[in-house]
């Protein structure tokens, strides 16, 4: 895996990468060029937008963040761009205002800013290490029992189309990474891949961070806890997986059992290997 081609640098924008250039298990790799990841689009430049439209040839953008972000945050610029579909998917339950810090501990905000944290926690562990992993792995899997429909339409996307398709929401790290977990598992792309592929935003963790904190949206989430606990580790990411193996026989059983054919399966495959 060649992290150096697969990073996009923008002015705007830094945890930016590309899904080409990783392994299947049948041998073949991803196709550079068809489905990208960002974290918040917020702060792209003109020049940004010309890289993505005119070089990269974006034509659509998933935007997983909740209404209430979008609302504080604004659409962003690509929003103004008639050649880009934007597809607004939030995989909140909504309830008030969510962020991708949630994932990091899963406790709740001061009354009013966001949902109780015990509706999304389905699953705990019992130390305190195991604490923290099941409180992620709990966000991850309130995303699909909340958002079923929203995860199946943001994959659908990134099957369809001409051009290429971006994926995001605040940090880039974990709604977007449950989503990219799951297209590139249709896929066949390996599990190693899949899960380093997820920790590599720890690469541009520092640099997330720094932007974030400079809005109020998310500062006040950020401050309360230290910058390590934000980090994506490899074992939240292979845990995940493994309970979808365990329960549905894998992310394309979970994906079958909300409605998920093997039509679109077929295609983002097509999408993405060619």
């Amino acid at each position: 895996m060649n992290k150096l081609t697969r990073w996009i640098a923008l002015d705007g924008a830094v945890n930016v990468r590309d899904l080409g250039g990783l392994p299947t298990t049948d041998g073949r790799t991803t196709r550079f060029g068809q489905v990208l990841r960002s974290d918040n689009l917020q702060d792209l430049t003109d020049a940004d937008v010309r890289k993505l439209v005119g070089e990269i040839n974006l034509r659509d953008v998933i935007d997983l963040r909740s209404n209430n972000e979008v609302a504080l945050e604004g659409p962003g610029p690509l929003t103004r761009v008639p050649e880009v579909g934007i597809h607004h998917l939030t995989l909140f339950a909504e309830g008030g205002l969510h962020t991708d810090v949630e994932a990091d501990t899963g406790v709740p905000a001061p009354a009013g800013r966001r949902i109780d944290a015990d509706r999304v926690l389905p699953w705990q562990g019992r130390h305190e290490e195991g604490t923290r992993e099941s409180r992620v792995i709990g966000f991850y899997q309130g995303y699909l029992r909340d958002r079923p429909d929203a995860v199946v339409a943001a994959l659908r996307v990134l099957s369809q189309g001409d051009g290429a398709a971006l994926v995001h929401c605040a940090a880039g790290k974990d709604r977007t990474g449950v989503v990219c977990a799951l297209a590139l598992s249709v896929a066949g792309v390996t599990r190693e891949a899949i899960v380093a592929d997820y920790a590599q935003t720890g690469d541009r963790m520092e640099r997330i961070l720094t932007r974030l904190r400079s809005t109020t949206t998310y500062r006040d989430d950020l401050d309360t806890r230290p910058a390590d606990s934000h980090m994506p580790r490899r074992e939240h990411m292979e845990h995940f997986l493994g309970l979808l193996d365990e329960r549905y026989d894998g992310p394309v059983g979970w994906l079958e059992r909300n409605g998920w054919t093997s039509g679109d399966s077929g295609a983002l495959r097509a999408r993405l290997l060619g």
